[in-house]
């Protein structure tokens, strides 16, 4: 974990020196170039998560037709995801990944900002390009506020205004990320994705708060930079739809269960075709043989 806080502290430092003196700036830019090259471990986990939603019915008729046979349910829910060539922890996986790396994000802007004072005294020791010590200590301080600290809400207004912006880019980021589910009919509970979609959306601004209150305001940008990039990510990619903040579900065939399954029919009848012209020429063959001999 070291050596890529390390290369976080090192990178955050550069960008630092080259923004002319900025940290806020360089936080920013930080992000971005993270994003990036977390871009296909996130694609990745929205792919398999968007998937798993798109399999719900077919999921939801099989606990129905098995739900007094476990294994059975275990079984056919397997041979479910085999089929459409899905991963039911392919949406967890990445995430589980990127959790040592935002530890690491984490650590390098507290060591940038010197937090503490030992940090600040460990910080030459982590740069791992000569001559940017020359720029150390930053400058930490930001609209009157020392990045290295939480924000004080009740001191200062921008404080505030920086949870209130952590709690509305988490809550659009969380809503663009999930499809609406079509709302269940009178009297039917929501599937397990609308469920988790829901809960979702509520309890991660809530934790994004907490984290926002007791860790630095540098950490606090960081949050709101992420968010803020990975919306815009979603709907240049076409990940992610406006649409979706209004609960309007997708009118289009899923993508990622389409494809499968357009390729598996493709591949079919490819395999059809091929079975059916060798059966042919071996007919061929036969009969040729047979006519010979009969000569």
């Amino acid at each position: 974990m070291d050596i890529i806080v390390n290369v976080f502290v090192t990178l955050l430092t550069f960008l630092y020196s080259v923004l002319n003196q900025d940290m806020v700036l360089a936080i920013i830019v930080f992000t971005v170039l993270t994003r990036l090259l977390l871009y296909p471990l996130t694609a990745q986990s929205l792919r398999s998560s968007r998937a798993m939603q798109q399999l719900q019915p077919e999921l939801k008729a099989l606990q129905e037709k098995y739900k007094n046979d476990r294994e059975k349910l275990a079984a056919e829910q397997m041979s479910l995801y085999r089929q459409y060539g899905i991963n039911p922890l392919g949406g967890c996986l990445p995430m589980v990944i990127q959790l040592p790396i935002f530890f690491a994000l984490y650590g390098a802007i507290n060591f940038a900002l010197a937090a503490t004072p030992t940090h600040l005294l460990d910080l030459s020791g982590r740069l791992l390009v000569p001559g940017l010590d020359n720029v150390i200590p930053l400058n930490s301080t930001w609209l009157g506020m020392n990045l290295a600290q939480p924000p004080n809400i009740s001191v200062s207004p921008i404080g505030f205004v920086l949870i209130g912006l952590i709690v509305v880019t988490t809550w659009m980021q969380m809503k663009l990320s999930m499809p609406p589910q079509p709302k269940p009919a009178p009297g039917e509970q929501p599937n397990a994705a609308q469920a988790t979609s829901q809960s979702m959306t509520t309890v991660m601004p809530l934790m994004y708060v907490f984290f926002g209150l007791s860790f630095s305001i540098g950490v606090s940008i960081y949050i709101i930079s992420t968010n803020v990039a990975m919306i815009t990510q979603g709907l240049l990619t076409g990940q992610s739809k406006l649409s979706y903040l209004r609960g309007i579900p997708d009118d289009k065939p899923p993508v990622v269960v389409t494809a499968r399954t357009e390729s598996r029919k493709t591949s079919g009848a490819k395999a059809l075709k091929d079975a059916k012209t060798s059966s042919d020429g071996k007919n061929k063959a036969s009969s040729e043989k047979s006519g010979s001999k009969a000569k």
